[in-house]
């Protein structure tokens, strides 16, 4: 899942691809001339903030195929640009990047729509831009993701199942206005209006790290100690209501989850004594993806332009493979993936 601060970006001149898309598809880049480009690239990394243990584990992965697709010639400079949880400041760097003619940027929107006019600027000037993670509403640009609708979904229903249909239960949600924790709880909340025995008692919205989540859940859970489950959209945010209700003796509810290696871990500590979830991964490599789509596109490759990445699964079953005992608390375990498989996304084959 480093730096923390922006670096001041190099101002080196470069030809931006032109876009021909279809409805299914973004077609090979042209130079003006009307021909496939094939120069090494110049590529930036937009993310809202880097501070949680997942975006520093992103970056990481992120810049060791930088690494190799640099030594195999395909990019000549990379740039992470850090927001700092600022959206303007986002929109001001993505406009900087524009002004020093990047071929391909990387976005992890801070903002579903706020970032809209600045993307569809860059992607009318030729700059290829490839959103993963959180997303955008435009359909101007390639995205990456998981089905995030489909991931709230999937838990919520499991919890449901899990506790009879009945019950009051907390919400824990990331941050309001993100759109992966908005689309996640849109998700979940289809599956619980089919059930009128369920109460969210607190919906909850923190940060994904762990010290908000364990302040948050606290004093919801301090109002509503009797609930029958926790539907939890994030690793960090079901580490704190686990560890919450662990520490006080209380008696341990349901609760999903994320492959946050810390909560992996209770979960393990935890399942002689009862405890069951269900939990998914927003792999790091989603960024690995985008980066290749981003390079592939750039230089004349032909690349989907909505990439949905399956969504893992991790049960009572399964749990003990994907817990990484020799790594600390504040990672996400996850398990890699094959560069065919990176390939078939990417194409559509």
């Amino acid at each position: 899942m480093l730096a923390r601060l922006a670096r001041a970006a190099a101002v080196i001149a470069a030809t931006a691809a032109l876009l021909a898309a279809t409805a299914c598809d973004v077609q090979p880049a042209q130079s003006p001339g009307g021909g496939s480009t094939n120069k090494a690239l110049k590529v930036g990394w937009s993310t809202i903030y880097l501070t949680p243990s997942w975006m520093q584990e992103t970056e990481a992965m992120l810049r060791r195929d930088v690494d190799r697709l640099t030594q195999a010639g395909k990019i000549a400079s990379y740039q992470t640009f850090n927001a700092n949880g600022d959206t303007s400041q986002q929109i001001a760097q993505i406009q900087a990047m524009i002004q020093q003619q990047y071929d391909v940027i990387l976005v992890d929107a801070g903002s579903s729509t706020a970032l809209n006019p600045v993307l569809e600027r860059a992607v009318g000037q030729g700059i290829t831009v490839v959103n993963f993670d959180s997303l955008v509403t435009s359909n101007q640009v390639i995205k990456v993701n998981t089905d995030q609708h489909e991931w709230g979904r999937m838990l919520a229903q499991w919890l449901a199942d899990r506790i009879g249909g009945n019950g009051e239960i907390i919400a824990m949600n990331g941050p309001a206005g993100v759109a992966v924790a908005e689309d996640r709880w849109a998700g979940a909340r289809e599956v619980f209006a089919r059930y009128p025995g369920i109460k969210v008692a607190a919906n909850v919205n923190s940060e994904y790290n762990l010290a908000p989540a364990a302040q948050a859940f606290a004093s919801a859970y301090s109002a509503h100690p009797g609930i029958a489950g926790v539907f939890s959209q994030g690793g960090t945010l079901s580490q704190a209501a686990l560890r919450t209700i662990v520490q006080q003796n209380a008696k341990i509810v349901p609760i999903t989850g994320e492959n946050y290696n810390g909560f992996l871990k209770l979960w393990q500590q935890q399942l002689p004594k009862g405890f069951s979830s269900l939990s998914t991964a927003q792999p790091n490599y989603l960024a690995v993806i985008a980066l290749q789509a981003g390079v592939a596109k750039a230089g004349g490759g032909s690349v989907r332009k909505d990439i949905v990445v399956p969504l893992p699964k991790i049960d009572d079953g399964n749990v003990g493979q994907w817990v990484e005992a020799d790594q600390g608390d504040d990672s996400y375990a996850i398990k890699p993936i094959a560069q065919g498989d990176i390939d078939r996304l990417i194409q559509g084959g």
